[in-house]
């Protein structure tokens, strides 16, 4: 009855040992001995039959046998975390764990608060939020609720559309008192703007919505729209920006006229999981939530 457990244990030690590249970063991440560390990998080798890490200055290093095996490990760790949620509370309990997704925008930016106000009304809900702009599939279980910007293509997925993102162009305060104000699309060249670096579908998709973010060589440029947000509020340059997180960081809208669009928000869920009653309040609690503050 032991053996399965041993074995998985070894198997979460070396997924541990992958991401960290350490024995003893493994051990932090399991809250284990870095002794035991080194035992379950040693017993997890001697079971393949093949060392499955060299010593370099950096780390550990895997070997080729290590890398074909995983994939098959965090396929296991997925389905383990899942089982772990399952478990968590009975099906019918609005209590337990759920597993939350979102981009690192939303995630970081407008998911908290909501959060909170789900947690201060169901205290004994644990959320596990995964904040990520890879797409965890729900198909695979790899979360059980998700927000998503643009509506949801997997397949046997329940859906629901909560609002809008309104984007238009903004600047802090700051900025244009230097500059003043840009009074047209050509006026933006004096200004140095924000935009994305080497993702060519956003860039030409602001383009198509009347924001040339290359036009201007004396720019600030980052794929990552935390660090446009981040680079706007430290009056770096003129980018695009969300009216519901712009008001709340007192930015300023330019050329309303010129730049103005909508991003579609959707909360998503696998159909099977409709019946798990913690899952399924989440995902009413908070796509109402995320309505309320799309529409403020």
């Amino acid at each position: 009855m032991n053996a399965p457990q041993l074995q998985w244990e070894s198997q979460r030690a070396f997924l541990a040992v992958l991401r960290t590249g350490s024995l003893s970063g493994a051990a932090r991440v399991l809250g284990i001995a870095q002794a035991t560390a080194r035992r379950r990998i040693e017993a997890l080798e001697q079971s393949v039959g093949v060392s499955l890490f060299t010593r370099s200055p950096s780390g550990l290093m895997p070997t080729d046998m290590a890398r074909d095996l995983i994939s098959h490990v965090e396929t296991m760790a997925i389905a383990a975390e899942a089982f772990t949620r399952a478990a968590s509370a009975e099906t019918g309990v609005p209590g337990g764990t759920v597993r939350l997704t979102s981009t690192k925008l939303l995630g970081v930016e407008v998911l908290p608060p909501l959060l909170r106000t789900l947690r201060s009304s169901y205290p004994q809900l644990a959320i596990e939020l995964s904040v990520s702009n890879r797409r965890l599939a729900l198909a695979h279980q790899e979360a059980d609720v998700a927000v998503r910007i643009g509506r949801p293509t997997e397949a046997a997925v329940v859906a629901r559309r909560v609002g809008d993102l309104q984007v238009g162009l903004y600047a802090a305060p700051d900025l244009l008192d230097q500059y003043g104000v840009p009074t047209s699309a050509e006026d933006l060249r004096r200004f140095p703007l924000i935009g994305p670096d080497r993702n060519l579908t956003e860039i030409a998709f602001l383009g198509e919505q009347g924001f040339d973010c290359t036009s201007n060589p004396a720019a600030i440029r980052t794929d990552e729209h935390l660090a446009q947000l981040a680079a706007l509020r430290a009056g770096l340059g003129i980018g695009v920006c969300a009216s519901q997180l712009a008001h709340g960081y007192g930015l300023v809208r330019v050329l309303p006229e010129h730049v103005n669009f909508s991003i579609d928000v959707w909360i998503a869920m696998h159909e099977d999981l409709r019946r798990v009653q913690r899952v399924a309040l989440v995902f009413d609690a908070l796509g109402e939530s995320l309505k309320a503050f799309l529409q403020a």
